[in-house]
């Protein structure tokens, strides 16, 4: 495999067309990202990471964290998951992984990330897969390559996994009005989303998207904007009843040939903050929010959702599960809310911090988060009612899902016991 030492980065707007950003050159001395002219000139308010990038035609060296790469850039390699899927990949071109620069990670995921990022030229190792694939055979191979078992399909789901997490997933294009068929490559008329699948080598074996879909409408009923989803039916060999399918936020359907997409930005590559360890608190979180999308109703829901989290025991509250949007024209809005499901720690530590508590955080901590969120105390209260209501919910709304009776009683006993007195 040749090498890659350059990159063009490319971004697909809201109608489809592909505009060049910019481009990536990596040498001895490290990474460096430059503006194209034409992008400066017709997207004045368009800096891909306004923290972190310059927004001008300087020559920008990227900081050794992230393996070498600019945040922003980092943002659209997978991990865990799409990361073993690309690993096996290399692998069966007798690529050694200890050759692997990240540089050439990105020219593997070429197209596929998430977001409105591409980077081209595409590795020369990338097979092009269109056709038409039954997902109740693809989720059968994604869990048979989780737990070790076959890497039959493989092709067609390392064009799939491109996003994080460890848990076996795919981004797929249905066909409309379809879901039990789906394909890698966009088609007129399709709709892109991303189905999780369910390994018995998980922490809730076959019922994690049956328990996410759970917390997704409880975390509607707390006030939080969550992707369009749905349950689809899992071929009884699979072990699961259902897998979780959600709508993609980034995509955008305008009736074109070419899809539509919004550049997403996760709070890691927005911060620089490292999602594999604690490195957040939400009071940065809310200072960002509110600092890059110019409106204050971002940090407030940034508060909800850092409650939400704290009262439905979501403990893996890292820096990639949060995102924002950015249009066309450069304004930014936090995303829907994703990942939110029960995912107790075994040391009970938040991975985002609570005005420096990991865990149990007291009602002064609460407060500087509501303060921070420019919350009068009497409105954080409200939200703090709402939210606790809403999770209150979880054995009657996972009993309608069709959860075991037994994980539901044993969730409902942790969420019980996370009790705080914040009156």
């Amino acid at each position: 495999m040749t090498k890659t030492k350059q990159l063009e980065i490319w971004r697909t707007l809201t109608n489809g067309e592909k505009v060049i950003v910019g481009s990536l050159a990596q040498n001895s001395k490290g990474t460096f990202f430059q503006y194209s002219p034409d992008y400066l000139n017709n997207f004045p308010n368009g800096n891909l990471s306004p923290f972190k990038l310059h927004f001008n035609d300087e020559v920008q060296l990227a900081p050794r964290l992230f393996d070498g790469l600019h945040s922003v850039f980092a943002d659209s390699l997978p991990d865990g998951w799409g990361r073993l899927l690309m690993d096996r990949v290399f692998a069966q071109h007798d690529i050694s992984p200890y050759s692997i620069t990240p540089m050439d990670r990105l020219a593997y995921v070429g197209n596929t990330a998430i977001g409105a990022l591409s980077y081209q030229p595409i590795s020369e190792i990338v097979a092009q897969v269109s056709e038409l694939i039954q997902l109740a055979e693809l989720g059968l191979q994604a869990q048979a390559i989780f737990d070790g078992q076959t890497e039959e399909i493989l092709t067609a789901l390392t064009q799939m996994g491109s996003s994080g997490g460890a848990r076996p997933k795919a981004q797929v294009y249905f066909p409309q009005g379809r879901e039990d068929i789906c394909r890698t490559q966009y088609q007129q008329g399709d709709e892109a989303w991303l189905v999780k699948f369910t390994s018995n080598n998980l922490a809730l074996c076959h019922e994690e998207g049956l328990c996410e879909a759970v917390y997704l409408q409880m975390a509607q009923q707390a006030g939080i904007t969550v992707p369009q989803w749905k349950l689809v039916n899992a071929p009884s060999q699979s072990g699961a009843r259902q897998w979780l399918a959600l709508k993609r936020f980034d995509c955008i359907e305008n009736g074109q040939a070419q899809q539509g997409r919004l550049h997403t930005l996760t709070a890691c590559g927005l911060l620089e903050a490292d999602f594999r360890q604690p490195s957040l608190d939400y009071i940065d979180l809310i200072k960002a929010a509110n600092l890059l999308t110019q409106d204050l109703n971002a940090g407030k829901a940034i508060f909800r959702r850092a409650l939400f989290n704290l009262f439905s025991c979501n403990q893996d509250d890292h820096s990639k599960n949060v995102s924002f949007v950015q249009n066309d024209q450069g304004k930014w809005s936090i995303s829907p809310a994703y990942d939110m499901t029960f995912s107790p720690n075994p040391y009970g530590e938040h991975m985002t911090s609570f005005a420096g508590f990991g865990k149990n955080p007291p009602k002064k901590a609460i407060q500087m988060l509501a303060h921070q969120a420019n919350l009068e105390w009497k409105d954080a209260l409200d939200i703090i009612e709402q939210v606790r209501s809403a999770v209150g919910d979880f054995a009657v709304l996972a009993k309608d899902v069709g959860v075991k009776s037994g994980t539901v009683r044993d969730i409902a006993k942790v969420l019980r016991q996370v009790k705080i007195d914040l009156v």
